[in-house]
């Protein structure tokens, strides 16, 4: 034995032994989120994507028109289409059915320059295999030829071979499978999920037209999606709620050998960009080349008029950001041989998309710029007003950046009751509504690990207000200077001194619209808060029940209810209070309700579609009053006071 070897267990020895071979679909059962992103709710809907994704490259081909997805009644996902129906016929190299390639050889597929596809979502060849893999069994049908055959696998390996079950009028491909419980956390399926997806798949397919069926019990819900204007009326819906400063949507396209492009938008009166990129109806959530090229352009287009209509002093510039403010635009490219980084498609690669979408841009709005200098001077002006809001920032924006440790603590704002942990995963600060009740949480709390800084009254409506404003109140300054992080592009979670910001508010109607205009601020200038986790919203009780030495604290009308009658069975008298307000409790109750890390009900704030909740933001907290009013009309009877 090697001297090196002598005191290494057998165990620790690394030799050919060691080397494992996985074969077939083995890899992905191994590591899913290689191929999915994750095995929770996002990886199980991604399976769906997967197959639709299939059809809708079909449909990008010119075959395929409707595309039908079933939640069947026992949880299981049924896809059918009208396209030409997967190949049947004997694979040249792998010697079985071509549709039996798809399903069980990762990376095989019509997407690889073979002249199956010219324009396609499914990069990899990964989708079907990938979905067979994680799923117990999966049932594939396909029409063709006048014929219906049917092919079984379970867990990616094939159970059933591929045979002629009976004749068949039309064409198309039909997969029901099962996703495996051993693999995800959840094999539930949220319709609202798949509903958002299959509605935008929609809107960037023209006439493609999508069914979404639940025929779950107590869930039956069906919806259908045609949009013959595409993307217009994608930024059309999303602007529903919002007050435009020009009513009709710029829209422009542009054809090229191997790659096309179109972009809708219009600017609304908001201080916030919504913009949407997708590639090979992929959404690039976080962007590529093609966004690139359109910002560009964009900023550049902005800035030649800007000058040319005397909107801009010679010395003055917009930045990207000036120009984008308020605007709701959609970018889709459709590119052979897409480069995306990773199989769950976030970011387009592809250089040369990044010179034909600016081409295209510049191209087009300058040619709408001319023939439309109302619509044109309307959009410079108020890019011209985002720059002086900017420049009168810069200031106010200054004080927020971190800086040495030494400074923040001096900085740090005078009604913030700090606590003494310097670690940020250990240490939370409560918003609290009021000095009244910020000053029963400083003196309930725990001050090693309990940050406590009081808010007067209702802070601003950053909704409609710009930067400058919001950066003048001295609220919203309290909060980003405590934070410690910065906001906006200067957003840097490293920097952040508590990783739990809990909202404590009264548990009333006033409570409520306070915790909106918060989250409201959150959403707007620090979503990364919201999206890592970190923000809450504390649960206070309503009600406090004493029967002889007993407490109980109830925080529902239910729950009272279900107290009292338990207490009634007793024939002490018991005494209620009714808390308006976190006011009313002294620092014990408050202390033992709401703030106890035993006892206390914290609900975590997340964010599961953006964009919806960018509209609702809109729409709730914006100037348009009509959307808001029927909104509140037909939700009225579901609204609550409990998270």
């Amino acid at each position: 034995m090697p001297k090196n070897e002598k005191n290494v267990s057998a165990g620790a020895k690394y030799g050919a032994s060691q080397i494992q071979v996985l074969k077939g679909l083995e890899p992905v059962r191994v590591r899913p989120g290689m191929y999915i992103g994750s095995t929770g709710t996002q990886g199980l809907h991604h399976l769906v994507y997967e197959i639709v994704d299939n059809s809708v490259d079909e449909a990008l081909a010119g075959f395929c028109h409707n595309i039908e997805v079933t939640i069947e009644e026992d949880n299981s996902i049924t896809v059918q289409d009208d396209g030409r129906g997967m190949p049947v016929d004997e694979h040249p190299k792998e010697h079985i059915p071509a549709v039996e390639v798809i399903h069980t050889i990762l990376h095989a597929g019509g997407k690889f320059g073979g002249g199956g596809y010219k324009v396609s979502g499914g990069l990899h060849g990964v989708g079907a295999s990938v979905v067979n893999a994680l799923s117990t069994h999966m049932i594939v049908e396909v029409a063709r030829d006048g014929r219906l055959y049917r092919i079984e696998f379970q867990r990616g390996k094939t159970t059933k071979k591929l045979e002629v079950v009976g004749k068949a009028r039309r064409t198309g491909s039909r997969t029901r499978f099962w996703p495996d419980p051993e693999i995800f956390e959840t094999t539930e399926y949220h319709y609202e999920t798949l509903y958002k997806h299959l509605k935008e798949t929609a809107f960037l397919t023209k006439d493609l037209h999508i069914t979404l069926e639940d025929r779950r019990s107590g869930k039956e819900r069906k919806d259908e999606f045609r949009y013959e204007g595409g993307i217009r009326e994608f930024v059309a819906e999303t602007n529903a709620a919002r007050k435009k400063i020009h009513e009709d949507i710029i829209y422009m396209e542009a054809r090229g050998e191997d790659k096309e492009a179109e972009v809708a938008l219009q600017y609304t009166d908001g201080y916030s960009e919504s913009i949407h990129s997708y590639a090979n109806n992929i959404n690039t959530t976080e962007g590529g080349m093609h966004l690139t090229g359109f910002k560009a352009a964009l900023t550049r287009v902005c800035n030649d008029f800007g000058h040319r209509m005397k909107v801009l002093k010679d010395s003055e510039s917009l930045s990207g950001d000036d120009v984008r403010e308020g605007i709701t635009a959609v970018i889709s490219v459709k590119v052979a041989n897409a480069e995306f980084e990773g199989q769950t498609k976030a970011k387009l690669g592809n250089p040369e998309m990044r010179g034909f979408v600016d081409s295209m841009v510049s191209e087009n709005l300058s040619i709408y710029f001319e023939e439309h200098p109302k619509q044109a001077q309307a959009i410079l002006e108020k890019a011209s007003r985002a720059l002086k809001a900017r420049s009168a920032a810069r200031k106010a924006r200054d004080l927020t950046r971190r800086k040495s440790a030494l400074d923040v603590v001096s900085a740090l704002p005078g009604k913030l009751a700090d606590c003494s942990e310097k670690d940020p995963s250990r240490s939370e600060i409560f918003l609290v509504e009021g000095d009244s009740a910020g000053g029963s949480a400083k003196q309930g709390r725990d001050r090693k690990r309990q940050a406590v800084l009081p808010l007067r009254g209702k802070i601003l409506n950053v909704e409609k207000a710009g930067q400058n404003r919001m950066l003048n109140s001295e609220e919203i300054k309290n909060m980003i200077t405590a934070f410690g992080c910065g906001i906006g592009k200067e957003f840097n979670a490293d920097n952040l001194r508590y990783h739990k910001i809990i909202i404590m508010t009264d548990a009333d109607v006033d409570g409520a619209h306070i915790r909106t205009l918060l989250l409201t601020f959150f959403f707007r200038y620090m979503p990364e808060l919201i999206e890592d986790g970190y923000v809450y919203a504390a649960q206070p009780p309503l009600f406090r029940d004493k029967q002889g030495k007993n407490i109980y604290y109830t925080y529902s009308d239910a729950e009272q209810e279900a107290v009292l009658a338990k207490l009634s069975k007793k024939k002490t008298k018991v005494e209620i209070q009714r808390y308006k307000g976190l006011g009313e409790m002294d620092f014990t109750q408050l202390w033992e309700t709401t703030m106890d890390y035993q006892n206390r009900t914290l609900i975590r704030i997340e964010m599961d579609d953006a964009e919806k909740a960018d509209r609702v933001f809109s729409m709730l907290m914006g100037d348009k009053v009509p959307p808001r009013r029927a909104f509140i009309e037909e939700n009225a009877k579901k609204a609550t006071l409990d998270l």
